[in-house]
């Protein structure tokens, strides 16, 4: 732990109570306005804490690229001549949580205030708060400046009560109040606000994809002192050409070079999946926006420039799809979790118990596309919307994988996981486990979707097309056993009752043969 400033503004400024200003490791902001003026009064307080690094097993690369950021914001404050005092990991008189860090700040200071950012996780809201009932300081809460509307924002968008807060409607709203891709009279441009119908292709190959635009830092250092710490976490390190970036210069360039090289067939190959590209076309900017690196209103603005400077090399549907994602979905997402936490994340509507197989913690799976998928989150700590929601979700959903264990899984792999995003993502869009609060259906699957929309069928020792037979691919009795499991429950819904129908209507003995057959997958899921 250190105190980093100026030796002489130290020196004049020793008297005067200083105030505390904490930064979180996903506030990472150069641009926040506590940053414009330097005032030798404030001290910025960061820290590596294992109440952090511990309350759930994270991705080595997670871990990696939050204290990675952390340490160079801190090493830009300190040029720009602002204090900061900073705990690392490993330094002996680090207490390991925000609290008693914090405390022994303040007997050290002798601060007479103390402020904060508003945390996006509930846990982190309601600790930081309970601090600034009992630390006996003038306290203050600020906006992190970050995301396009308040926390309340969209219950406040829904108040009139509805069951289900669908999400287009309040990304017309966000549309209307960014004025991004409309017209002269503030109708959407093209006559239609929502692409996503055109964006489902599947990629044969062409076109080729373009090459990577990730950094490659040494990390080994940073790793060595993780690991002497004794943090557990899970995947691959890649301490040595590690990918994500350390700061808002590295994050505008890749910014910069996915609209330039990537946007133009985001659009279409959104949905695709392929061994030979872990990314396709995406952004691979989450984890970027997440720690605020790049804010949300620049990245969607960077996709409506380009098309407006060149539409038909940005085609409206690719730049409409990509903006959703980032003022619709994003904003929408988080407004549900702050709306609906803390008990939002013990929903479990569904019942289902079963036990989190071990090898999503190996990757060591027969079945293809999730020896791809998983395997693929434990090497890089990403994966995109589809991998996550259509075949790790979905099989999650279909076997009736208890969506806690789920959720705790996402929270630690990925390395844009935060629980404001992650949580309602898993929860409600991906394991339907709030009663179909935020989605209007099961976002589950067959085999034949994952033959259509990637080349994961190939090679893979199931048969994708065989329901029961030894080698029958098990997501195919588990998706119908699902639908023959929760009849009541889904067979008025007007999205997917025919589906619920088509497995009522099966023969008494098909039914008898996949309810068997999806009890076998369930007994022995280690084997798989």
């Amino acid at each position: 732990m250190e105190v980093i400033c100026n030796s002489e503004l130290c020196e004049s400024f020793a008297e005067v109570a200083p105030t505390l200003r904490l930064i979180l490791g996903d506030q990472l902001n150069p641009e926040h306005s506590w940053f414009k003026q330097v005032n030798p009064q404030v001290i910025y307080v960061m820290m590596e804490v294992r109440s952090e690094t511990d309350y759930v097993i994270h991705h080595a690369q997670k871990v990696l690229a939050i204290f990675a950021g952390m340490r160079r914001m801190a090493e830009l404050l300190k040029k720009a001549g602002h204090r900061v005092r900073y705990f690392k990991i490993n330094d002996t008189d680090n207490r390991g949580n925000f609290a008693a860090n914090l405390q022994l700040v303040i007997t050290e200071t002798k601060a007479s205030r103390w402020e904060y950012q508003e945390p996006d996780e509930w846990r982190l809201d309601q600790e930081l708060k309970h601090f600034a009932r009992t630390c006996g300081l003038e306290t203050a809460c600020v906006s992190s400046e970050h995301f396009l509307d308040e926390r309340l924002g969209v219950s406040a968008h829904f108040q009139d009560g509805a069951k289900r807060w669908l999400m287009e409607s309040y990304y017309r709203k966000m549309r209307l109040r960014t004025q991004l891709l409309l017209d002269e009279n503030r109708e959407p441009l093209g006559g239609q606000w929502n692409y996503d119908h055109d964006n489902r292709k599947p990629w044969k190959g062409t076109p080729a994809p373009p090459g990577s635009w990730d950094v490659a830092h040494d990390h080994l250092a940073l790793w060595k002192e993780i690991k002497d710490a004794g943090v557990q976490t899970m995947g691959e390190p890649s301490a040595t050409r590690f990918p994500w970036p350390r700061d808002r210069k590295e994050a505008l360039i890749q910014l910069k070079a996915f609209i330039k090289n990537g946007l133009s067939h985001f659009g279409d190959y959104e949905d695709a999946m392929h061994t030979a590209s872990d990314r396709l076309f995406h952004s691979r900017l989450s984890f970027a926006l997440n720690v605020k690196l790049l804010n949300p209103r620049e990245v969607a603005l960077a996709a409506v420039q380009a098309y407006q400077s060149d539409p038909v090399r940005y085609p409206l549907a690719a730049t409409e799809g990509f903006v959703r994602q980032i003022i619709g979905w994003r904003e929408y997402i988080r407004g549900v979790y702050w709306a609906k936490m803390p008990a939002y994340s013990s929903q479990n509507n569904l019942g289902h118990q079963l036990a989190l197989p071990s090898w999503f913690w190996t990757g060591k799976v027969k079945m293809n596309c999730l020896r791809h998928s998983v395997g693929q989150s434990l090497e890089t700590a990403y994966a995109h919307h589809i991998q996550r929601l259509m075949v790790i979700g979905s099989f999650c959903l279909n076997a009736g994988v208890n969506p806690a264990e789920v959720e705790r899984w996402f929270l630690g792999v990925y390395i844009d996981a935060f629980q404001w995003v992650e949580l309602p993502n898993v929860i409600g869009m991906s394991q339907h486990a709030d009663g179909g609060f935020l989605a209007s259906k099961p976002y589950n699957c067959a085999a034949s979707y994952i033959s259509k929309m990637s080349n994961y069928c190939n090679g893979c020792p199931y048969d994708p097309k065989d329901r029961t037979g030894p080698l029958a691919c098990p997501l195919n009795a588990l998706y119908w056993d699902f639908w023959l499991r929760h009849q009541k429950t889904f067979l008025n819904n007007p999205r997917i009752g025919m589906a619920v129908r088509q497995a009522a209507n099966l023969s008494p003995v098909e039914q008898a043969a996949i309810r068997r057959k999806a009890e076998e997958i369930r007994t022995n899921i280690e084997e798989l």
